[in-house]
């Protein structure tokens, strides 16, 4: 549990009280390789960090299974449009490797708001991280190539080796064949 509260210090320091309460509605689960930690067609009620291995947020059209976004050791994975309306969503989380992950029950998270105006901050600055990247994201597709996304990937990660071709392929919006020629002409 250590592991996600070293992330969110450098996100804001909360107070001691604020952290200790914080702890209670902390809870540590492990998944094995390809476990979904939530069905697509589900409500997020959860704010998930990644604390050891990887994970998606993936979705369906027309029959072919495209990954939205990737999450890593010291990353948050939520499904935000979710979470914040209360409405099911189309999509889902699926680890994929051996992973644990820190849940956060977003209803206690959220009453935890009234009397620990710090936690309110530390979420809200975690939340604007993640719009901020998922902006940088829809950037990368209007102004960098296939190639660029994929060394973007690459320095996030260490991981990437570990992932099937056909989720970084979707990912980046190119065909597997199209990953392949990329990835050989990076040697």
């Amino acid at each position: 549990m250590e592991d996600i509260f070293t992330y969110l210090d450098e996100v804001y320091r909360i107070e001691a009280a604020s952290r200790a309460q914080l702890a209670t509605i902390v809870h540590t689960q492990r998944f094995g390789r390809n476990a979904y930690v939530q069905q697509p067609g589900n409500s997020c009620r959860t704010v998930y960090f990644m604390t050891k291995g990887a994970a998606r947020i993936f979705y369906y059209k027309d029959d072919a299974d495209i990954t939205e976004h990737f999450a890593f050791a010291g990353q948050l994975i939520v499904r935000a449009e979710s979470l914040f309306t209360g409405k099911p969503t189309p999509k889902g989380i699926q680890v994929l490797e051996e992973a644990e992950v820190a849940s956060i029950d977003a209803a206690k998270l959220f009453a935890l708001y009234d009397t620990h105006r710090d936690i309110e901050r530390l979420f809200r600055l975690i939340f604007e991280r993640e719009y901020v990247a998922v902006l940088r994201r829809v950037e990368s597709f209007q102004f960098k190539s296939a190639t660029e996304r994929y060394v973007d990937l690459l320095n996030e990660t260490d991981l990437v080796a570990k992932i099937p071709l056909k989720y970084i392929a979707s990912y980046l919006g190119i065909t597997q064949v199209s990953l392949s020629r990329i990835r050989a002409t990076l040697g």
